[in-house]
């Protein structure tokens, strides 16, 4: 996907979204290619596909939340754990979109979280922290974690359950009811504390097929208004 195609997209879905916005998204594909040249975070053969598979894969999350209500509202202050960020994923295009929340960008292996500290900087996020951690060792509580897949439901779960007050937003492809049915049974979670919402829903890609944003809420703030979102496969 161009960058001129994504922009489409993006302005569609955000029409709130700044130039100065837009212009740090433009400026993504030359920062990760040259630190996936160095540093390899990023499928090498999957760099052309930056824009559809990482930048707006990650900010499904944003579209999902923007139908959640008074609860999430954009323009608040929150603070997000993005673990398991790798090279910035998808806590930097998060952060881009949403300059009042407060991002913590952590990941494990260091070599990953110098690229995304690297390309954090360069597009002058002020509102990314990265750190060289592993979740234990996280001793802050977040209103959000957010996540891409970096392992299964139940086992993250187990990683951030005293971390946040509000609610995960994890991304996740495949077959997840198994998956969604271990997490419910492991932590004695009842169902309606779990909505799922289909990718392809806003992008009509075979890329998304199969591809969902789980909700996994601590505080039941969805209002009225997210029903349409709840289970919905």
């Amino acid at each position: 996907m161009t960058f001129d195609a994504f922009k489409d997209i993006l302005v569609e879905a955000f029409p709130e979204v700044t130039e100065d916005q837009l212009g740090r998204f433009g400026r993504m594909e030359a920062l990760y290619r040259d630190w996936n040249a160095r540093i390899n975070v990023i499928s090498r053969k999957d760099m052309d596909a930056l824009y559809d598979h990482h930048v707006l894969h990650s900010l499904a999350i944003a579209k999902y939340v923007s139908g959640l209500g008074e609860g999430f509202r954009a323009e608040e202050t929150h603070t997000v754990l993005d673990l398991g960020t790798g090279g910035g994923f998808p806590g930097i295009p998060l952060a881009v979109l949403l300059p009042q929340w407060r991002f913590t960008l952590c990941d494990s292996v260091g070599k990953k979280t110098l690229v995304a500290r690297a390309v954090a900087d360069a597009l002058g996020l002020e509102n990314v922290t990265v750190v060289n951690a592993r979740a234990e060792s996280l001793t802050d509580s977040f209103d959000f974690v957010v996540s891409r897949a970096v392992t299964t439901l139940d086992r993250f779960y187990s990683w951030i359950g005293d971390k946040f007050t509000k609610s995960v937003f994890y991304l996740k492809g495949g077959d997840i009811n198994p998956e969604i049915s271990d997490l419910l049974r492991k932590f004695s979670l009842q169902p309606s504390a779990v909505h799922t919402w289909k990718v392809d829903s806003w992008i009509k890609d075979d890329y998304f097929a199969e591809k969902f944003v789980i909700q996994i809420e601590k505080n039941y703030l969805c209002s009225p208004k997210s029903a349409k979102y709840k289970n919905k496969r």
